[in-house]
């Protein structure tokens, strides 16, 4: 088997890490006005659990260039921080109405679906901060979309209790990738993240 360096070039349709948003267009106007005051427990909650993400994300990277595969008990924890992050982020963008849940479980109208751990290159492993590095500037691109997206439905969910389609469709979109971004940063797939939506 050969170690390539370069990024896994997609060979299905099929991300291993996508984002589904389940919800309908009704919001609420009183938790959209306060919508980030109310987010603040999560903020917390995202501050903590991401230091640790961030800890444990190098010493899975010290195991997987060893094992070519980040070890199940990590992978899972992972998943589990960036479906409850994603979940939080699409709350606060109005991607979504109800209140998220606390942690990753559950059932919630936005959702991460992370195929489970598969082997990887482990020259890919070795370089994935810089390998990552044009997917973190879109990824920072496509946040600044999010956030505008997020700012025109804002006014729009005051003025008519319902979230524009395209809004939540371009919020949507931005959401995938960075989502994609940092499953990819964090060893949960090998496969870049895609600018073709599909999910």
């Amino acid at each position: 088997m050969s170690e390539t360096l370069a990024p896994t070039v997609a060979e299905s349709p099929h991300h291993p890490i996508d984002v589904v948003v389940g919800d309908d267009l009704d919001r609420s106007r009183i938790t959209v006005f306060f919508r980030l005051l109310l987010a603040i427990p999560h903020f917390v909650v995202l501050v903590l659990w991401g230091t640790l993400v961030v800890l444990l994300a190098i010493v899975g990277w010290i195991v997987a260039i060893f094992t070519g595969r980040l070890p199940g008990g990590l992978h899972r924890f992972f998943s589990s921080f960036l479906n409850y992050a994603t979940r939080v982020t699409g709350y606060v963008a109005l991607l979504s109405n109800p209140f998220p849940p606390f942690g990753g479980g559950g059932p919630y109208s936005v959702n991460v679906d992370v195929d489970p751990p598969a082997d990887q290159s482990r020259l890919g492993i070795l370089f994935r901060i810089v390998l990552a590095i044009p997917a973190l500037f879109l990824a920072y691109v496509f946040r600044l979309g999010l956030q505008i997206a997020a700012f025109l439905g804002w006014f729009y969910c005051l003025a008519t209790g319902r979230m524009s389609g395209g809004l939540q469709n371009l919020g949507t979109y931005c959401l995938r990738y960075e989502t994609q971004t940092y499953g990819y940063l964090l060893l949960l797939t090998s496969r870049y993240p895609s600018l073709s939506g599909i999910s």
